[in-house]
């Protein structure tokens, strides 16, 4: 594309400032052919007009993309969003308003900008954390780079960008937020190295078992005395429903139903839905 191959050429010298000395020079004049580019209609004189313009103020583009590098974006690629920036500006610039650098260099900058916001974040943020994260970034480079200081602290931050230091923490933290990590990442070397996942817990089983026997407490306590003996026996001592039968003298069929009745209860009365309870069977002997 255009972009690509255009990289090493200029269509024309560079522009010469106020007192005779270049901006940059990668600052064309290119009045008139912006000027013969705002007359012409669409075709194919238009379109090399607007190549030419591109191909000049390409390595312009590049530079703004320089001051981008190091954010874990290839250089290349930082590029080719500035040059989608500078044919945006090219598009729309108006050459009664004034010069074409003024305009060109927030306007790529911006696009440069979006790129980062929009397609290099790992997982999506809010564009205010965003928006937290590179003030902090700024007043934190801003800070360290005063005579004698150190690593500025989060008050110092709230204070010198007007934040409140709560905000100041959520910027430090979307400061580190920027990638992500992934699960089989390993988190130290050697044969005996264990990745980030080796780290996560898992469900405890252990803590529903809690839940259950608490809530089930009260219902047990509101059953009759020959009940709670007979769950006791068949849950806890781990007695088959015959062997309970013979001790408490009473038939197996008995015990059975004894056992699903208690349960019943108890459990209508964790869900919160007790029931009135029925005669208690009193039949047979009291366990000792």
């Amino acid at each position: 594309m255009l972009v690509e191959t255009c990289a090493s050429r200029s269509g024309t010298s560079p522009r010469p400032a106020a007192d005779g000395k270049r901006d940059h020079d990668d600052a064309p004049d290119t009045a008139g052919a912006f000027a013969r580019l705002a007359v012409l209609d669409d075709g194919p004189e238009r379109d090399a007009v607007r190549d030419e313009l591109v191909t000049a103020w390409l390595p312009m583009a590049h530079r703004i993309a320089g001051k981008f590098r190091d954010r874990g974006e290839s250089i290349e690629d930082l590029r080719q969003v500035a040059a989608l920036g500078l044919v945006k500006a090219i598009d729309r610039f108006d050459p009664e308003r004034g010069a074409f650098e003024s305009y060109a260099v927030p306007t790529i900058t911006g696009e440069i900008k979006r790129h980062f916001r929009d397609r290099m974040w790992a997982l999506r943020v809010p564009r205010r954390v965003q928006d937290l994260r590179n003030k902090v970034r700024v007043a934190r480079r801003e800070l360290s780079q005063s005579p004698g200081s150190g690593e500025p602290t989060v008050a110092d931050i709230a204070a010198h960008t007007g934040l409140t230091e709560e905000e100041v923490g959520a910027g430090l933290e979307a400061l580190e937020s920027f990638s992500t990590l992934s699960l089989d990442a390993e988190l130290s070397s050697g044969d005996d190295g264990h990745s980030l996942a080796d780290r996560l817990g898992a469900p405890d089983s252990s803590y529903d078992v809690v839940v259950d026997r608490e809530a089930a407490k009260e219902g047990l306590r509101r059953l009759p005395e020959r009940e709670r003996a007979i769950l006791y026996m068949r849950f806890f001592e781990d007695m088959t429903q015959n062997r309970i039968a013979d001790q408490l003298g009473i038939s197996q069929m008995h015990v059975s139903r004894l056992i699903s009745r208690s349960c019943a209860r108890v459990r209508d009365e964790v869900l919160g839905r007790r029931e009135q309870p029925g005669p208690s069977d009193t039949a047979g002997p009291r366990p000792t």
